[in-house]
C-alpha cells in the first residue's frame, strides 16, 4: 500500500548527553528523512523537562530547515494555550517567509509540561477554553485576514501556514471536524481513543478553505533493526527509560535499577504505562512493515507519522532507512 510517511522527532537527550548534541541529531535525522523520502518533520513543545530539548520548538524548526533542502518542518505541537496567537502567528509566519512552502503548524492544547511549570512560564489554567477562538485568531492572522481589529502579523500575514490540530480524545477530532483542518492523533502514547476519534472526526468533517476533505495522521512508534533481538533489546530500553522517567519525580526519588523497572512492568500499574506504547512496531524491515500496514488500513490513516525511539542516534538513523526501503519494496 502507498502512504505518506513523517517523523515526529522527540529530540530526545540521552543519558550523558547534552541539548547541543540533541540539536545536532535532529539535524541528521531530518536530512536522513529527506534523503529517504519522507513528507515531513515534526518537533513537540515540553517543557522542564531534563530528556526533550524542543522546548523552544519554532527555533528548533529553523535550525533544521536551514540544513535541509525541501522536507516540511514544524511543530507536533505548538501548546497553543502557552502562547498568544499573535507571536505564534509572528513566530511561524517568519519561517514561512524564510523557508517557503516548508512549513508546518500543528497546535494542541495540553501544557507540555506539569502544573508548577506552567505557572512558571505564567500561564493562565484557564487558557485551554479559549483554545477554539485562539486557533481562529492565529488563522486569521496568517490569512492576513485578522479578526482583531487594528492588529496584523508582521511577518505571517498571507503566509497561510498550515494549521493541523493534533489529539488524544474526542475533544479535538470534534474540534478538527468543526474548523476543517487535518487531524493528528497521537497514538504513540495515548491509543485508548484512537479508533473513536477517528471516526468521529471523519463523520463531523465540515470543509474549509484549507481542507474540503478529511485528513488523518496518525502517530505510532517505531524500532527498525537488521534483526528482531537487537530491535526488541532497544525497544526495552526505550521502555524501560520511560516508565523510569514517569516515575521520577525530583532529586528525592530513588535511581531504579532495570530489574526493578521490569518487575514494576508485570504489575497492574506498571501494565497501564506499557501500554501507553501499545501501538509500536519492532522488529526487522519485514515486521515492521507488515505492522504498520495493518495499523494504516486499521486506523483508515491517509498519513503515518512516526516516531523513531531508539536511544543511540545510530540505531535511529538505521531504523529510518530500514522503515522508508522495508514500505518503498512494498510498492514493487
Amino acid at each position: 500500500m502507498t502512504i505518506p510517511l513523517s517523523i515526529l522527532d522527540l529530540a530526545p537527550i540521552a543519558p550523558g548527553q547534552t541539548a547541543q548534541e540533541s540539536f545536532a541529531a535532529s539535524v541528521a535525522l531530518a536530512q536522513a528523512a529527506e534523503k529517504h523520502g519522507y513528507t515531513r518533520v515534526w518537533y513537540a513543545e515540553h517543557h522542564n523537562m531534563p530528556t526533550i530539548a524542543s522546548s523552544a520548538t519554532s527555533i528548533l524548526v529553523g535550525h533544521v530547515a536551514a540544513q535541509t533542502t525541501s522536507i516540511r518542518l514544524g511543530a507536533g505541537g505548538v501548546m497553543l494555550p502557552n502562547h498568544s496567537p499573535l507571536v505564534i502567528a509572528e513566530q511561524f509566519g517568519t519561517l514561512a517567509e524564510l523557508y517557503p512552502g516548508r512549513i508546518d503548524l500543528g497546535l494542541g492544547r495540553a501544557p507540555g509540561s506539569d502544573q508548577t511549570t506552567a505557572r512558571a512560564m505564567r500561564r493562565d489554567p484557564r487558557a485551554s477554553d479559549q483554545f477554539p477562538q485562539d486557533i481562529m485568531e492565529l488563522q486569521g492572522y496568517l490569512r492576513g485576514q485578522s479578526i482583531v481589529a487594528g492588529v496584523q502579523a508582521v511577518p505571517g500575514a498571507g503566509t497561510d501556514v498550515p494549521l493541523y490540530i493534533l489529539g488524544s480524545s474526542l475533544f479535538g477530532a470534534q474540534l478538527a471536524a468543526a474548523l476543517g483542518l487535518p487531524y493528528v492523533f497521537a497514538a504513540h502514547f495515548a491509543p485508548a481513543s484512537l479508533f473513536e476519534a477517528v471516526a468521529t472526526y471523519r463523520r463531523d468533517f465540515t470543509p474549509s478553505e484549507q481542507l474540503d476533505k478529511p485528513y488523518v495522521i496518525v502517530a505510532a512508534n517505531v524500532v527498525a533493526a537488521d534483526d528482531t533481538p537487537a530491535a526488541t533489546q532497544q525497544f526495552e530500553t526505550i521502555r524501560r527509560a520511560r516508565v523510569r522517567g514517569m516515575l521520577t519525580r525530583g532529586p528525592a526519588t530513588p535511581e531504579y535499577t532495570d530489574e526493578q523497572i521490569d518487575n514494576f512492568l508485570t504489575t497492574a500499574q506498571g501494565h497501564q504505562l506499557a501500554d501507553m506504547m501499545r501501538y509500536s512496531a519492532v522488529g526487522t524491515p519485514g515486521e515492521v512493515r507488515t505492522f504498520l500496514e495493518e495499523f494504516a488500513s486499521s486506523t483508515k490513516a491517509d498519513e503515518l507519522i512516526l516516531a523513531h525511539q531508539s536511544t543511540n542516534i545510530a540505531d535511529r538513523l538505521r531504523s529510518v532507512e530500514l522503515t522508508a526501503a522495508a514500505m518503498n519494496g512494498a510498492l514493487v
